[in-house]
């Protein structure tokens, strides 16, 4: 759905995240991983689904290893929640919500996407299938871009 001229990475490493310890060593090369793509993007895209009204515990942990390391702050990221009930996950998209304004992110009402009856709207190969649900996830994404580039046009000014 992206342009062709951007470029999206999928971080595949959550379950490879030790748990969230501040003085644990072990497996700091994976986190030092996923802290430099967080600091290498220019904007971010977090799709969770909805799990006991919350968000999964490995997405909840990688974020809490970025809290210190400071990868999120200022940078443009966008929410997505997802759940086969007609709430769409708004309680993980809440949630979520609240940890990116601890984490310092750049996000606004329009780079947030609720979506509701998902296993209706996607296929099993993970395909969006639902022509509303489509225009609702590219009016994110060229928001995204959008305050992308505004963030950049006004740090080099």
């Amino acid at each position: 759905m992206a342009p062709e001229n951007v470029r999206i990475e999928i971080f595949d490493g959550l379950a490879k995240l030790p748990h969230f310890d501040p003085d644990n060593t072990e497996g700091q090369a994976e986190v030092a991983r996923f802290r430099n793509l967080l600091k290498q993007s220019d904007g971010i895209i977090i799709c969770t689904p909805e799990y006991a009204f919350g968000i999964p515990g490995v997405l909840k942990n990688a974020l809490d290893w970025s809290v210190s390391s400071g990868e999120f702050n200022e940078k443009p990221v966008c929410a997505i929640s997802a759940s086969p009930l007609p709430s769409g996950g708004d309680k993980a998209l809440a949630s979520l919500l609240l940890t990116f304004t601890a984490l310092g992110t750049i996000t606004t009402q329009n780079l947030t996407l609720s979506i509701a009856g998902s296993k209706k709207k996607i296929n099993e190969q993970g395909e969006v299938t639902d022509l509303q649900t489509k225009k609702e996830l590219n009016s994110v994404l060229d928001n995204l871009l959008t305050t992308i580039y505004q963030y950049q046009k006004a740090r080099t000014a």
